[in-house]
């Protein structure tokens, strides 16, 4: 009896999508784990977050240039990229993301900064409850008690894994609000970005590149009054070229987390990407306790299950609900 035959077109989607989720999976956790590098290693010792942002704010700035070039160029056959131009008005529509997008990036990168990578998702696990509460209050709409009662498991795991983060005495307060602050601001960026996108012409990439550019302008202040101008200055590592390696790295790889999102998502589907991000939250939480020799409690593991249990369910009854509203509305009015 002969085994059935590969179709190769069904073989060939496969491998597209494990490469692609494999790519995504290598890029964010290289990601954050480059960022806590910079951010609190022994060996690099730069007091200066903001400066770290700031400068990967214009890693993402000057690579929609490069790429913008080299598409108009045609230097790279098949490539496409849209042309970055900037106008002051665009720029000033775009300003109040941007505000958000800061925020968003520099409590990110303080809550990496003082949390351990084991414990980063978790201190970042009330996006979801945060969209609940900012969707109803901007936009009015509702949300079902079965998405409610997913966001409260994710409640109940976030302070159950801040209670074990105490118990075993590594628990950061400061880097427990920022991460709090982070998921405040992630949430109100996917918000202001849906009615700021029009004044790009709905082109994401044209959008982060004014962000950027925005964000660069908005650091210079923010880095004056932190003060942290004179620490940079006087960082002895300033001239050697390892140090700016890692960081033009993880400004590269900051860059890449938007298109390979982006190129998940377009392969396989919002819920797909909703649960490889939750698998690869599990990957990086066990490879940061494995790297920094991190024993963790059997409830700090549960604090770690219930959040991702919570977040992949409340996206998978979000997706019923979306679907069952569009069956509804196809169906013909009597």
């Amino acid at each position: 009896m002969k085994g059935e035959e590969i179709n190769p077109s069904l073989l060939k989607k496969y491998v597209e999508i494990t490469l692609v989720v494999l790519l995504y999976w290598f890029v964010s956790i290289s990601l954050v784990f480059m960022n806590k590098h910079l951010l609190s290693s022994q060996s690099v010792k730069l007091e200066a977050p903001l400066f770290v942002t700031f400068y990967q704010c214009c890693c993402s700035a000057l690579l929609c240039l490069f790429l913008s070039v080299i598409s108009k160029l045609k230097l790279i056959a098949m490539f496409n990229f849209p042309h970055m131009t900037h106008s002051l008005a665009t720029a000033k529509s775009v300003f109040p993301l941007s505000l958000v997008f800061v925020g968003m990036i520099t409590f990110n990168n303080l809550s990496l900064k003082y949390v351990g990578v084991a414990f980063y998702f978790v201190g970042r696990s009330l996006t979801t409850v945060f969209n609940v509460i900012f969707t109803f209050t901007f936009l009015g709409e509702k949300t079902s008690r079965k998405a409610i009662i997913c966001c409260c498991v994710i409640v109940f795991g976030f302070f159950l894994g801040v209670d074990q983060e105490n118990v075993s005495g590594s628990l950061s307060t400061f880097g427990v609000v920022c991460g709090v602050l982070a998921s405040v601001f992630v949430s109100l960026n996917s918000i202001f970005t849906k009615r700021v996108l029009p004044a790009v012409d709905d082109n994401i990439w044209l959008l982060t590149f004014y962000n950027n550019i925005n964000a660069i302008l908005l650091f210079i202040p923010l880095m004056l009054v932190s003060g942290e101008f004179p620490v940079v200055i006087d960082y002895p590592r300033l001239g050697d070229i390892q140090f700016w390696y890692l960081m033009t790295m993880s400004g590269i790889f900051g860059f890449a987390i938007s298109f390979v999102t982006g190129l998940q998502i377009k392969v396989t589907s919002p819920l797909t990407h909703t649960i490889s991000g939750t698998a690869k939250a599990c990957t990086q939480t066990i490879l940061a306790c494995i790297w920094y020799n991190e024993v963790k409690s059997m409830l700090w593991w549960i604090s770690n299950f219930l959040v991702m249990f919570g977040s992949a369910a409340y996206t998978r009854v979000k997706q019923i609900e979306m679907a069952s509203a569009y069956m509804k509305s196809r169906l013909p009015k009597v």
